[in-house]
């Protein structure tokens, strides 16, 4: 995978050179590709997902569908400023963090999303950003599969396989949660949604991760099968 960086102006953004260029014919390198109206008004808008932000699911190429997901904040911060953080510098930003994060994964072989690019747009102390990474196709949210009763035992040890391969790698993922965990349509566990997340030494944070997951498992189902979810994760997790 090739990053490479453009700035016009008051916007940045970070891109995979194979997957976004200003050929003819493609869709051009501007901060309006990384917005809802750019879609909508060429009719690409295919659908949404839930949650925060509110992001969008295009239809990119006849043969390849994308995630843009909008950065926004929550809790009560957000009264203050639901869309702007503060700038440190380009490479500090949470979209060009996350992006970087993502590809590095994506050339060790671990299941996310290809990364396509990022968008920073700078307003003097503050910015917006925007991430668009490839549609995993025909996917599902663990979360969706609880509350449906469609996770059975063997997906499950599939999961906690996954999220071992991913602290091998070291990645501490801070909101580690059903929602954040795709099941693709062979039955593969995916993990997306890497915003604020970092490579670490191992350490307590694997516990405090696998903790977090498990509490999630408990908003979409019974706690008795939250408590043989967790246990089947962590079989898988434990090999």
């Amino acid at each position: 995978m090739r990053l490479a960086a453009l700035r016009q102006r008051n916007w940045l953004i970070l891109h995979d050179v194979d997957s976004l260029c200003d050929a003819p014919g493609t869709h051009q390198m501007d901060p309006d590709l990384f917005t809802r109206d750019y879609w909508r008004e060429r009719g690409l808008i295919v659908g949404e997902a839930p949650g925060r932000g509110n992001s969008l699911f295009l239809q990119a190429t006849p043969k390849e569908q994308w995630a843009l997901r909008p950065y926004r904040r929550g809790g009560m911060v957000a009264k203050l400023s639901e869309k702007r953080y503060l700038w440190t510098g380009a490479e500090q930003t949470r979209a060009f963090r996350e992006l970087r994060l993502t590809a590095k994964l994506f050339e060790q072989g671990l299941p996310v999303p290809r990364p396509v690019a990022s968008c920073v747009t700078r307003y003097g102390l503050t910015y917006e950003a925007a991430l668009i990474t490839v549609r995993i196709a025909g996917a599902k949210a663990l979360a969706e599969l609880l509350v449906n009763d469609q996770a059975d035992e063997a997906l499950l040890h599939r999961v906690g396989v996954m999220i071992q391969r991913f602290h091998q790698a070291g990645l501490d993922h801070v909101d580690l949660n059903a929602r954040n965990i795709l099941i693709n349509s062979s039955g593969e566990p995916w993990l997306i949604d890497l915003d604020r997340c970092r490579l670490r030494r191992a350490g307590s944070w694997q516990a405090a991760n696998l903790g977090r997951l498990e509490s999630s498992l408990n908003k979409f189902t019974t706690p008795e099968a939250a408590a043989c979810a967790a246990q089947c994760i962590y079989v898988g997790y434990k090999g």
